[in-house]
């Protein structure tokens, strides 16, 4: 059906995070720009197939999961493969974006490369916060009067 956007959970809870003040102000302070596009991810999608995805855009990216054992909305930034960083041997094909955050979510930040990306590549964790956390829908935070 041309048109039509599928929408997951990942994709409704950044588009609620995004849209607040706070959440702007929280993802400005580690990089986040109006327009900088945003991956959305599975816990179980492989990590090249993710990294595809941000290839896509050719610049910086945020890369969006929800961790499927504790509900939490997780964000990580992703830089262009950078030519200046030492050439790291490409992550195991068969690593899961789940585990990718998982091993970040201890260094925070990490050089790595995907099998089809000439040069390494940096990501680092995006710290939680109260409102990233806010399982509201903008549905129910601008209620619409009834008549």
């Amino acid at each position: 059906m041309p048109g039509r956007i599928a929408r997951t959970q990942t994709a409704v809870r950044v588009a609620d995070f995004l849209a607040t003040r706070e959440g702007k102000a929280h993802l400005s302070n580690y990089g986040w720009e109006p327009g900088m596009p945003i991956v959305m991810t599975q816990p179980n999608e492989s990590l090249t197939d993710a990294m595809g995805m941000v290839s896509i855009h050719g610049r910086d990216a945020l890369v969006a999961m929800i961790n499927p054992e504790t509900e939490e909305l997780q964000l990580l930034y992703v830089t262009t493969p950078q030519p200046a960083l030492k050439v790291k041997q490409p992550s195991p094909s068969k690593c899961t974006t789940g585990e990718f955050f998982h091993e970040l979510g201890s260094s925070r930040v990490m050089e790595f490369r995907v099998k089809f990306w000439k040069h390494t590549a940096v990501a680092h964790l995006i710290p939680s916060c109260p409102q990233m956390q806010a399982q509201r829908t903008t549905s129910t935070r601008y209620s619409v009067p009834t008549r």
